[in-house]
């Protein structure tokens, strides 16, 4: 393996400063990112972004690791050889996976968000004010899976390149088109261009397989306390509900968003939307 440079210290200035993009608050500042693991660091690459640094550790590679580092090697990438306490205290979570890259967070506004798929209607997920990258990855994950055509995070408080957001979606966060925007800024882009905004709310009266996905359509859900704000009412905006029969009132905002993304695309692998059925009642036993 022919390697660019070669630290083990802790010490080390360099990994000390990528050490400091574990903070939100700095990496956010500086416009970087950390991205940690073999499939997600693939999926980087595929999506074409370039490193600063890919730290990796050969101790630790298996197989897939340095098939994924031949790769780095020969698109000329940073590549610098490390220790496993290194790797150890860059990488998040608990997975002892021998590669951790840095890069620029890309740049994802509204004004440029074009939705994949243009052959069908378009079929958005928009999340305001999503607060746990986790949640944020996970629906990207499922837009990713249900095949749509991007993910808008409205009011968002947390970053979209979060380690997290990352990791929870698999990396497809590098490849599914997505935006940031105010919710104010995401209505009115809605609106613009015809796509009617399904609002998830526990006190809506039609139930969600009652909307037409087959139309263009943005399925839109709150943040995980308080849901949705009073921007998602009025012209364009059509309140749905997931029937809740058990104790909770809600679903956890990834698990709504799996939920209606397949819905949608279930309408639409059939060209039609489901007529009405009749409410759900308990089952007696």
């Amino acid at each position: 393996m022919a390697v660019h440079d070669r630290i083990t210290s802790l010490r080390n200035p360099t990994i000390k400063a990528v050490r400091a993009l574990r903070d939100g608050r700095k990496r956010i500042k500086s416009g970087r990112m950390i991205v940690h693991g073999l499939r997600e660091i693939s999926r980087a690459v595929a999506a074409g972004v370039g490193f600063e640094y890919v730290f990796f550790c050969p101790s630790l590679m298996d197989e897939a690791g340095r098939r994924l580092f031949e790769e780095l090697q020969s698109r000329g990438a940073p590549l610098i050889e490390v220790t496993p306490p290194i790797i150890e205290g860059l990488a998040f979570g608990d997975r002892a996976e021998a590669v951790v890259a840095v890069a620029g967070s890309p740049h994802r506004e509204l004004k440029d968000f074009r939705p994949a798929r243009p052959d069908e209607p378009p079929l958005i997920a928009v999340v305001e004010g999503v607060e746990k990258p986790g949640n944020l990855g996970a629906v990207i994950r499922s837009a990713d899976g249900a095949g749509a055509g991007g993910v808008i995070a409205a009011d968002l408080r947390t970053d979209l390149f979060n380690p997290n957001v990352i990791r929870a979606s698999l990396g497809t966060v590098f490849s599914m088109p997505t935006a940031v925007a105010s919710g104010e800024e995401v209505l009115a882009w809605l609106r613009d261009r015809g796509i009617v905004a399904y609002a998830a709310r526990v006190d809506a009266e039609k139930e969600y397989w009652q909307a037409d996905f087959t139309m263009p359509s943005a399925i839109v859900l709150g943040n995980e306390a308080e849901g949705l704000s009073r921007c998602w009412s009025g012209p364009g905006v059509e309140p749905v509900r997931l029937p809740m029969l058990g104790l909770a009132d809600s679903l956890n905002v990834s698990a709504a968003a799996a939920i209606l993304l397949y819905e949608a695309r279930r309408q639409r692998s059939r060209g039609e939307a489901n007529p009405p059925r009749p409410p759900l009642s308990r089952r007696r036993f």
